[in-house]
């Protein structure tokens, strides 16, 4: 399953945890794909203790809404995905691209992180299944020649994380054929707004909207160890035209009834008073 951010902190400003301090200062493309590597090998086993549960094994879950792509069909009828060439971007152990394997799909699974890789093929040793092909690299230089998938998708998995996510959707665009769709699903961007906090304290606004400038969180000597980017709605609507694609569908899940699991400064509380989510369903023309 791609990987949620750890923690969509980017409306905060205090001390973080394991004397690390978290501000407001530009991080670019380098320093924030060194940053978010080293921060995802060192807490991948971490995430899959505390997540894999709710993820599963071979499950394609979108977010911690718990949309699931069995019932929401973003990529398109699941009897049509037979045959089809897929790219995970940000797989984390691979979750989703199990599942499409599951029904027919050629999955690759592409992550910055080799911790995370490694996740995917203990699940796959543990179920004795013919292991996700992996690929480790960086989202905004991938690895494929052209026009190589036909679809391409990314559950919370890259887009945070990455300076310059223009260049993601270039090279997404670049390795889709024509007609490939693109589906990813991010931080509702009016989250950066507000504290990353579960109950009440996350429902009043602290930070702009519009303000962009990376949240990091930095060691003693002001080296990045992790760092999240924003951007607003109308950029990401901006940046996909101008890689070519078409957005079909923006989707906002509401928090479901009966969801009572809590997942970082996503709750029900907050679920019932902010979009938690938004996944962009883009189609290469």
């Amino acid at each position: 399953m791609s990987e949620y951010t750890a923690a969509p902190r980017a409306a905060e400003d205090d001390e973080t945890d394991d004397d690390t301090e978290a501000v407001r200062r530009e991080a670019d493309t380098g320093e924030s794909s060194r940053a978010n590597r080293h921060w995802w090998d060192r807490n991948a086993d971490d995430y899959q203790d505390e997540h894999g549960a709710f993820l599963g094994d071979a499950r394609f879950v979108w977010c911690p809404e718990g949309l699931d792509e069995a019932e929401a069909r973003l990529l398109g009828d699941p009897a049509a995905l037979r045959g089809r060439r897929v790219l995970e971007i940000g797989a984390g152990a691979a979750q989703c691209s199990r599942w499409l394997a599951d029904r027919g799909a050629h999955p690759v699974a592409l992550d910055l992180s080799h911790r995370q890789l490694q996740h995917s093929l203990r699940i796959d040793l543990g179920l004795g299944r013919t292991p996700v092909p992996l690929v480790q690299a960086d989202a905004t230089v991938l690895p494929f020649a052209d026009a190589a998938f036909d679809l391409a998708c990314s559950a919370y998995g890259a887009v945070p994380f990455a300076a310059d996510t223009g260049r993601i959707m270039r090279e997404v665009h670049r390795v889709l054929k024509p007609g490939g769709r693109w589906v990813f699903s991010v931080t509702h961007p009016v989250r950066w707004a507000f504290p990353d906090e579960p109950g009440p304290e996350g429902l009043t606004a602290t930070a702009s909207y519009f303000d962009r400038t990376p949240y990091v969180e930095q060691d003693e000597q002001g080296r990045a160890v992790y760092v999240e980017h924003h951007r607003t709605l109308g950029d990401r609507v901006r940046e996909l035209n101008a890689a070519g694609f078409r957005l079909l569908d923006l989707v906002e899940p509401e928090w479901p009834p009966g969801l009572t699991q809590e997942w970082g400064g996503w709750s029900p509380l907050r679920g019932r008073h902010l979009p938690g989510t938004a996944v962009f369903v883009c189609r290469r023309d």
